[in-house]
């Protein structure tokens, strides 16, 4: 009887969030200052014919960045869930560990030099430099972990190294007024606009191999959710397992940072609300629904971004941290309230 009583929770909060995910994308292709009907829209996505206005505002506009939107949001969840899993601590996420800060501060740079020299910088160099400033960042904090035992202190450790990371990317954000690289400030303050098929496409090979070897995983992350010994028993290899852990979700914040640049609180309010609304951490269940979730809150957020001041547009940190924050109040406060 509880068995089919979770398959039906399962399968309702799946139904819902792929409902929303479609609503979202009917609305963020509909909204903008030429409306599209919700007719016309499938009509166009599904025949590719219409009027060459029409094709452009959708395909080579709107569609791309709904498309980053849903891929980038599912990626930063999914990377709040590995770091969740690595720290044991739901509070632990990109953002707030810093390794966001530090894939932004080598792309900037990485931004700067080469189109100071090239007048271009390929996508695929744009997310190396992420990984390899996220995974600066995460060392430096997998050392201070070796001292400081205590959450608490391992996050302000983070937070204060994000500081430092940004205030370095602010520098050279500052000092960086050239003519060639005049979007470089709005992407430091993190945005989906000026997408197109083709990051679409090397973003998809990376989320993609990424959220596979994450879901494959499944089933070591549920034994190591149990504890180190309990993984070790049922013959996990945890030092290759944490190291993994580490790789994949340095990639996947990596590889949003190097599109859309810093996104704040998506990686813990996404994967907290999935556990709650499915009312469990199976690592099978709950690594599909946090993608899903993470897709269907960036795409939200963005609309937002876009809508709300028209035809102002808002920095997508700004609106994921006006519903991701006090998420993550209600956690700490949720927890707090579970120890006493």
């Amino acid at each position: 009887m509880r068995s089919h009583s979770r398959v039906i929770r399962y399968t309702i909060v799946f139904a819902a969030l792929l409902a929303l995910l479609i609503l979202m994308l009917i609305l963020n292709i509909n909204t903008g200052n030429v409306q599209i009907s919700p007719i016309r829209i499938f009509e166009l996505l599904f025949t590719g014919r219409g009027e060459e206005n029409e094709l452009n505002i959708i395909f080579k506009i709107r569609l791309p960045r709904l498309i980053m939107a849903a891929l980038l949001g599912g990626a930063l969840a999914l990377a709040g869930f590995l770091l969740q899993t690595f720290f044991g601590n739901p509070i632990a996420g990109p953002f707030v560990l810093g390794i966001s800060s530090g894939a932004k501060m080598l792309v900037a740079l990485t931004m700067i030099y080469f189109l100071d020299k090239a007048g271009r910088v390929s996508s695929i160099l744009m997310v190396l430099s992420a990984f390899v400033g996220a995974m600066m960042s995460t060392l430096f904090i997998l050392v201070i972990s070796q001292h400081v035992r205590q959450m608490a202190g391992l996050l302000v450790a983070g937070i204060m190294i994000g500081y430092i990371c940004s205030a370095i990317t602010d520098f050279l954000v500052t000092f960086a007024e050239d003519s060639d690289i005049v979007n470089l400030r709005g992407w430091s303050l993190g945005s989906f606009s000026g997408m197109d098929m083709g990051n679409v496409r090397s973003a998809l090979i990376i989320v993609g191999i990424c959220s596979i070897f994450t879901f494959f995983l499944s089933k070591p992350i549920g034994a190591f959710q149990l504890g180190e010994n309990y993984a070790q028993s049922m013959g996990v290899n945890v030092r290759r397992f944490r190291i993994l852990l580490i790789l994949l979700s340095s990639l996947l914040a990596a590889c949003v940072t190097a599109y859309a640049g810093p996104i704040s609180f998506v990686g813990i309010a996404v994967p907290f609300l999935m556990k709650r609304s499915l009312k469990t951490a199976k690592p099978l269940v709950v690594i599909p629904a946090t993608f899903l979730g993470g897709a269907v809150f960036c795409t939200f957020s963005d609309l937002i971004a876009r809508t709300a001041f028209a035809p102002t547009e808002l920095n997508i940190s700004t609106v994921t941290s006006l519903f991701g924050a006090p998420i993550v109040i209600y956690m700490l406060l949720n927890n707090r309230k579970n120890k006493e």
